[in-house]
């Protein structure tokens, strides 16, 4: 359904009163956790456990389909910025991401900026993936990774370090509205930015706000693993399912990013959601925008089904 001039009017106002995010960060924290939890834990087919690193543990969640089965299984990273967001404000999504799949969801409780910069929430990714691919012995065929807006970049950026590190992996990504670029001010290069970026909730001032939050020193800016469309080599790179979203001001750059992985050699698909917002993934899954979604990612998993 198309946005209309009513519904226009109110995202603005939403949008206008964009507050400083790095002066009032744990006010804004403590609110998008407030409003995104879910105060009732799945009653069944949920775990969890603590995953060993060189010197702390990292929590993950297991979420598995109703019915027992040997599932394949989704390593998701949470969005969020990279400084909110956490395993029970996304503990709706998971358990919904598990049974509209059929697969078994891991999702990790990585660190978060500004108290653990990058690259600390990344290096939590890896070492999840690692530890399920290499010490825990799951078949690297039957796990995709995937996350959305700043776990989008997560995910593409884990592949990236992957590659490079040669000690697994990584088959298939999905990237939903990923964070892919280093810069969304004035200056951005991307139409979706300029366009969205005032009036859609997410606005481009707390992108900025966020990204300044999540770096250690300017020069995180510049590296493939901060914004993976500045990777000069994206060969070998997973297959790749990547939705963006019509009126997200991380549009451009996520499609762009799945153009560059193409040209490189790999497989890769690309699809817009007609009319949607940033986060409409995590609207429950009545919404005609999040069952789209899932037709098109299970469309894409059922391509690699390990036999």
């Amino acid at each position: 359904m198309t946005i209309n001039k009513v519904a226009r009017a109110a995202l603005r106002a939403i949008s206008y009163n964009d507050i400083d995010i790095k002066k009032n960060l744990l006010l804004h924290r403590n609110f998008v956790n407030l409003t995104h939890r879910h105060y009732l834990k799945p009653l069944s087919n949920t775990w969890d456990f603590l995953m060993e690193s060189e010197n702390h543990t990292i929590p993950v969640r297991i979420y598995s389909p109703e019915e027992e089965g040997n599932y394949p299984v989704l390593l998701f990273f949470h969005g969020g910025g990279w400084v909110t967001g956490n395993i029970d404000s996304y503990s709706k999504v998971c358990a919904n991401m598990a049974k509209m799949t059929g697969h078994k969801v891991v999702s990790v409780d990585y660190r978060l900026a500004p108290e653990h910069p990058f690259p600390a929430g990344l290096e939590d990714c890896y070492q999840v993936a690692k530890s399920l691919i290499v010490n825990k012995g799951v078949n690297a065929k039957s796990i995709t990774i995937i996350g959305d807006s700043a776990g989008g970049n997560l995910a593409a950026a884990v592949s990236l370090l992957a590659r490079e590190r040669k000690e697994f992996e990584i088959k298939r990504q999905i990237l939903i509205y990923p964070a892919a670029y280093n810069n969304h001010s004035q200056t951005s290069p991307f139409t979706s930015v300029h366009e969205n970026g005032t009036e859609y909730l997410l606005t481009s001032k707390k992108i900025c706000d966020y990204m300044d939050l999540y770096i250690s020193k300017d020069e995180d800016r510049y590296s493939q693993y901060f914004a993976p469309l500045l990777a000069k080599d994206l060969t070998n790179q997973p297959d790749t399912l990547i939705i963006t979203a019509e009126f997200c001001p991380l549009r451009d750059e996520g499609e762009q990013y799945g153009k560059v992985l193409r040209e490189a050699g790999n497989n890769v698909n690309i699809y817009r959601m007609k009319d949607g917002l940033h986060g409409f993934f995590t609207l429950p899954s009545r919404f005609p925008q999040v069952k789209l979604c899932y037709e098109i990612i299970n469309r894409f998993l059922a391509c690699y089904e390990v036999k």
